[in-house]
């Protein structure tokens, strides 16, 4: 079965590499723009776009998974910083506080598809000033939805969380394989 990454992030790409799937990587041409302020619907709107725009590209059968992840913090919907006033700015409101990370999964086969989600409860320790510009100063920030990265030099912050932790990298992967048992399509 021909499997297909809608995405070109180095962290989904790791992810699924390390379950040792062949896959193919076709980047999704979606432009996201965040219009909604519930995380859900946001999260689920955005995987189900990027599958289904390379679904359309590809034309042929296979295994499409496309995901996009969010920060919600007080009501508030945090993708990438588009600058380093804008990453400082997410790092202080999650600084010495509790936030969400919402991932939604979209899974494409055929003509059937399941959109899902996955939330993860992360809290960060207290940030100084100079931790925050020392942080933007990696460049790590950016590209990143609430300007960290766990697997990285963001890791320093994060002193517990609750859910999944491959959800706040970008992939849930359990509840991917729960997609796709639920179509009833069997990788293992």
């Amino acid at each position: 079965m021909k499997i297909i990454l809608a995405s070109s992030s180095p962290r989904r790409i790791e992810i699924l590499k390390n379950l040792n799937l062949q896959f193919e990587v076709i980047p999704s041409d979606f432009k996201e723009e965040i219009n909604l302020n519930n995380p859900i619907e946001l999260v689920k709107n955005f995987a189900y776009n990027k599958a289904l725009d390379v679904k359309d590209k590809i034309k042929e059968e296979a295994l499409i998974i496309a995901a996009d992840t969010v920060v919600y913090k007080d009501g508030k919907v945090l993708g990438k910083p588009s600058d380093e006033e804008d990453a400082y700015n997410m790092l202080k409101l999650l600084s010495g506080s509790e936030h969400q990370v919402y991932t939604g999964v979209c899974v494409f086969y055929n003509n059937d598809y399941i959109v899902d989600y996955s939330c993860t409860n992360v809290y960060f320790k207290e940030l100084s000033d100079y931790e925050i510009k020392k942080y933007i100063s990696t460049t790590e920030p950016f590209g990143k939805a609430g300007a960290y990265a766990i697997q990285g030099f963001g890791s320093l912050f994060v002193e517990k969380i609750e859910g999944c932790y491959f959800n706040v990298v970008g992939l849930p992967i359990n509840k991917l394989y729960d997609i796709i048992n639920r179509m009833g399509i069997n990788l293992f």
